[in-house]
């Protein structure tokens, strides 16, 4: 990708589940986010169904650039999803990360970092069937316990023709564990295609001490960007624009009202006390979330 090459450290908001859709890739993008990553989407439904795709990917002209991350468990599912949303976005992102159970009996996610060819197949598939040259199709992975399976995966990927790849540093089974960032930066030296790193990114000093530890291309947060949409902009806190802007935004883009108030709920956890979180996160209308923010927290909208 472009993005790649202007020499920069890329940071990117990560797919997340229920939370990285429409609405808050544009509001992220107003605060130095480089790219974003749409939720994880299942590619068989995705591929077989327009009901599927209806509900599960929908984008605007503000929605640049934009990767679309899809589960597989057959390469034909991913290629021909890819290439049903091709016209759309600026890459798709095959998920080798997630480590949630019923995932791994599906036979999708994190399970698919021992199953290198399949992997591979998948890339070279899309590739074969997207003539755009410039057409991203990127990998996300969790490490192995070994770390040479890991870099093996890694140049397996690359060798398919993957234009970049995402590595979240903890194994399928660790949750809270810190980021191995030493595996990232073995990664890293291994292969010449650009690597991402993700994990335990929460801040602008930890997208740049990372940087500094590993070598990466880039970073991609996930939890910090849902307490922070602005955090790639330097800021500490979610500040009261940003607040202003996400409703702004998710409101002229029908956002329903649970994932309007989540985000909220997400974002201003830092800036209230206990209680008065308490009184927020029990609000149950648009108007009410509303009035409490202009009358509580003077915020002006």
């Amino acid at each position: 990708m472009e993005l790649f090459e202007k020499g920069t450290p890329v940071k990117i908001c990560a797919p997340m589940v229920r939370y990285s859709k429409l609405a808050f890739r544009n509001l992220v993008r107003l605060y130095d986010c480089d790219l974003a990553f749409s939720p994880m989407i299942l590619a068989d439904s995705f591929y077989q169904s327009q009901k599927a795709r209806d509900i599960e990917f929908t984008t605007n002209e503000g929605d640049k650039p934009l990767i679309v991350q899809l589960a597989a468990n057959k390469a034909e599912f991913f290629s021909g999803s890819a290439e049903l949303v091709s016209k759309y976005c600026n890459g798709v992102d095959l998920n080798c990360g997630c480590p949630q159970r019923w995932a791994w009996k599906e036979g999708i996610g994190a399970c698919l970092i021992n199953n290198p060819e399949f992997v591979s197949d998948v890339v070279k598939q899309t590739k074969a069937k997207i003539s755009d040259p410039n057409f991203s199709v990127s990998v996300k992975i969790r490490i192995h316990k070994d770390i040479s399976r890991t870099v093996d995966l890694c140049r397996q990927i690359e060798a398919a023709g993957a234009s970049f790849i995402t590595v979240h540093g903890r194994t399928k089974d660790q949750k809270g564990e810190p980021v191995n960032i030493e595996a990232i930066k073995i990664i890293k030296e291994s292969v010449n295609i650009p690597v991402v790193a993700n994990g335990d990114i929460k801040t602008l000093k930890h997208v740049n001490d990372t940087v500094a530890a590993t070598g990466v291309d880039g970073v991609m947060a996930a939890r910090g960007m849902l307490e922070n949409p602005a955090m790639y902009a330097g800021f500490d806190t979610t500040p009261d624009k940003c607040v202003a802007d996400w409703i702004r935004i998710s409101l002229g883009t029908g956002t329903p009202f649970l994932c309007f108030h989540h985000h909220l709920i997400y974002m201003c956890e830092k800036r209230t006390s206990r209680a008065d979180r308490r009184i927020f996160n029990s609000l149950s209308s648009t108007a009410a979330v509303l009035d409490y923010i202009r009358n509580v927290w003077e915020i002006q909208l």
